[in-house]
């Protein structure tokens, strides 16, 4: 046992009689304390502490952060800790978090308050970061030990962490590499201290091969010891990380022991727009797209578009089926519509079997032609900017028009017998919200229009609003996730030749837009057009959406029916995300798909949570196997406890939430006649299975190194997985259409859109041409232009 665990445990009996904590709790076996459901969170500014942090805040949990390097901030001792409440006595904190597992080098007294209190109260702590040391039941990491970088190594969680916290695991904790030249993580590998004091233990929870030797150091273990619970963590790690996002929520259940407001699901939703129109196509040797802005002046349309065939809809029931997973069908009618008329037929085979198996998908109202509906377009110059009336005024879409594309595509479905939710609705390109810089607010014809039709939750773009925000009164936004597979790609060769122009430099004959963002990162050099989809593009967006699957981030992604046709470009991705996720977790986490109204109000019933938690409105307790909760009127209360937990209603009771990872999770209001949630633990929960304290044969003694906890600069700066991965170093999202338009070859920025098809945004090739000047309206075709 190191000198400063010592000295904290022969102090503790002296502290917790000077506080009064014996005496408080020494009828605790008739009068259980109270515990406040909140978390204690000692940051010193390191990212390991602020990843913690960043779950906790996910979830919806209930936390105080106390910074060490604020010189004003209090002073943590037992009236900090805790107090009485009516002649009860009262843990203020039912966890704590600590830097380390004593960042108090300069103040005994404040970390031996701690130790004391998590004593008295049964209160466990998380070492977010700390170095294989006695004074964490572990051994030094020498003989055998590892200290250095953990890049690609593979964590395994142990039968002890399986059996407990990380349940909804299979076991394989895989370390990230992004950048072989980058050092991403760092950490200690070292076995259990042998010959530790009668009742301490050291159960290593997820460990990893000590290189060149047959043993296994721990990376996360549980070490208790004078009446108290460490979570002990050996290697440092930020939010992002895929090997930290796997362990994220067992690290909460396990300080909370399983019982704390909010909850973590893994979400996964992917909407297909443009569904029964045609999608233009990306020219391989002009480097844009034929009829969008970013192509030379004067170009013609080659009319060469991309649609899905009846034979790709049969396919993608088929996968669906084998894949167990619904995709959201984004629909146009009025394609449907232009296709027969352009082919002189009556029958559109395409949409006649998405129809007849419509049951097999969620769909959603796109609008009918998939115009722009914000302001007018003038395409004159680029960017393109909104039109202006005589007196300098913007001149919007009007609400007629808006209204309109939403009948129209609602009357079109009902007329062909097909079924949607009539609360949804995506704008063509997100259309009549606010698109920086052009429109610097709403069209304000959107709101009215959506009110009159009953939406409640329209499209946005999580690459421009990452937020849900109210439009009008009456309707709010689900931000979507726009993936790095191209609207205007209907075969890999396409997809990886536009992919290189995007990312790539001038040097390389790429269009340099990569190079001129100080937040952007340019490919070494161009990817191969034949293999680099599949060797490349494909397991890099596949990381980039497990992440945010990982990230409890109920945001769906969206892509275009065109990468359902021709090479179906977009069954590998899926393929590679959900196959990935399914390797990692157990059964009882499956991967939770849900609908753009069930998103909206997921991310509704947050928001008033979160507002609730941070006014101070919401209080809760534990009282023995009793849960209390007070919140706002009409707000629900997100909560996860343990299975067999119910919630008590003024008579009889009721269950709670739905099992998910292990335990029970979800949103409850108090029941009739009740103004507050009481909810009740089964009185003997299920104990995790048995497992022996895993314990070095021989502790082999070893100098005292100096206590090093690095931390490299690609854990503190976050490394991308790639170039187009903009959660880890935000920067304008370049695919097309959801951020800033990629120039096409020997095209400046002065005169992209002038003459010919150029239109701004895609509005033309749908809704009107742009001859040199503002888009007027003409006769559809049944294609979309740029996303």
């Amino acid at each position: 046992m190191g000198r400063a665990t010592r000295r904290v445990a022969a102090c503790a009996a002296a502290v917790l009689l000077a506080s009064g904590l014996q005496t408080t709790l020494a009828h605790g076996d008739t009068a259980p304390p109270r515990i406040d459901l909140t978390v204690l969170v000692v940051d010193d500014g390191g990212p390991s502490v602020a990843a913690i942090t960043a779950e906790l805040k996910s979830q919806g949990t209930l936390y105080k952060v106390i910074s060490l390097n604020d010189p004003n901030r209090p002073v943590i001792n037992s009236a900090f800790l805790s107090d009485t409440v009516n002649g009860q006595p009262r843990g203020k904190f039912q966890g704590i978090v600590l830097p380390n597992e004593n960042p108090f080098p300069n103040s005994a007294a404040e970390m031996t308050a701690i130790a004391s209190y998590e004593a008295a109260f049964n209160v466990r702590q998380i070492d977010a970061y700390t170095w294989a040391s006695p004074a964490v039941g572990l051994n030094y990491a020498q003989n055998p030990g590892f200290v250095g970088t953990l890049d690609g190594f593979q964590g395994a969680t142990t039968a002890a962490g399986t059996s407990g916290p990380f349940g909804y695991l299979k076991g394989s904790v895989p370390f990230e590499d992004n950048d072989p030249n980058v050092s991403e993580s760092y950490g200690y590998l070292a076995t259990p201290l042998a010959g530790l004091p009668a009742g301490a233990s050291f159960v290593p929870l997820v460990d990893a091969p000590i290189p060149n030797t047959t043993a296994r150091g721990s990376l996360v273990g549980e070490y208790t010891h004078d009446g108290r619970k460490e979570l002990v963590v050996t290697f440092v790690y930020n939010q992002y990380q895929q090997q930290y996002r796997l362990l994220a929520r067992g690290m909460v259940d396990w300080i909370t022991q399983g019982v704390h407001l909010g909850y973590d699901r893994n979400y996964f939703a992917t909407h297909v727009d443009d569904v029964f129109l045609a999608d233009d196509r990306w020219d391989t040797v002009l480097k844009c797209t034929p009829g969008d802005v970013t192509c030379p002046p004067g170009t013609p349309d080659t009319a060469n578009p991309i649609r899905m065939t009846q034979a790709d809809a049969q396919h993608l029931k088929q996968w669906q089926t084998a894949n167990n997973f619904t995709l959201d069908m984004v629909f146009n009618g009025g394609g449907s519509e232009d296709w027969k008329a352009d082919h002189e037929t009556t029958v559109d085979a395409t949409a006649n079997q998405m129809i007849a198996d419509q049951s097999s998908y969620r769909w959603v109202n796109h609008t009918y032609t998939h115009p722009y509906l914000g302001c007018v377009q003038d395409v004159s110059v680029v960017p393109w900017r909104c039109s202006k009336d005589a007196t300098g005024k913007t001149v919007w879409v009007d609400q007629n028009t808006i209204s309109s594309q939403i009948k129209n595509n609602a009357d079109w479905a009902t007329a062909n017998g097909l079924q949607f939710d009539p609360q949804t609705l995506v704008t063509g390109e997100h259309s009549g919200l606010l698109t920086a810089p052009q429109e610097t607010s709403d069209n304000p014809n959107l709101a009215p229009a959506l009110a009159a039709h009953g939406i409640r939750f329209t499209a946005s773009d999580a690459s421009r609003e990452p937020g849900q925000r109210a439009v009008g009164s009456s309707t709010l936004t689900v931000p979507r996730y726009p993936m790095n597979v191209f609207y205007n790609a209907g075969t890999a060769k396409e997809e990886t030749d536009e992919y290189n122009w995007i990312y790539t430099s001038t040097a390389n004959g790429g269009s340099g837009v990569c190079e001129n963002n100080a937040n952007s990162t340019c490919l070494p050099q161009p990817l191969d057009v034949n293999t680099g989809y599949q060797s490349y593009i494909v397991p890099l967006e596949a990381r980039i959406d497990l992440g945010h699957v990982l990230n409890n981030d109920p945001r769906p992604h969206f892509v275009h029916q065109s990468n359902l046709s021709e090479d179906r470009i977009l069954y590998p991705v899926l393929e590679k995300i959900l196959g990935t996720y399914r390797s990692l977790h157990a059964d009882n986490a499956p991967i939770v798909n849900l609908s753009q109204r069930e998103i909206g109000l997921e991310f509704q019933r947050r928001a008033a949570w979160n507002t609730a938690l941070a006014s101070g409105q919401v209080t809760a307790y534990r009282v023995g196997n009793t849960i209390t909760v007070n919140a706002p009127s009409g707000v629900q209360v997100q909560a996860t406890m343990p299975t067999g937990t119910a919630q008590k209603l003024a008579i009889g009771t009721t269950g709670f939430g739905s099992p998910y990872a292990g335990s029970l999770s979800g949103w409850v209001s108090p029941g009739a006649l009740q103004s507050s949630i009481t909810l009740q633990l089964p009185s003997a929960p299920t104990a995790p299975a048995a497992v022996a304290p895993s314990v070095a044969a021989k502790s082999v003694p070893a100098p005292v190194p100096a206590d090093k906890k690095v931390v490299p600069q690609g854990v503190a700066t976050p490394v991308p997985v790639g170039p187009s991965d903009t959660t880890r170093k935000p920067a304008p999202s370049l695919v097309p259409g959801s951020g800033t338009p990629v120039p096409g070859k020997d095209v400046t920025a002065g005169n992209i859109g002038q003459g010919g098809n150029g239109h701004g945004d895609k509005a033309a090739t749908k809704n009107g041409t742009a001859s040199g000047g503002t888009a007027t309206p003409s006769s559809t075709t049944g294609r979309s232009g740029n996303r």
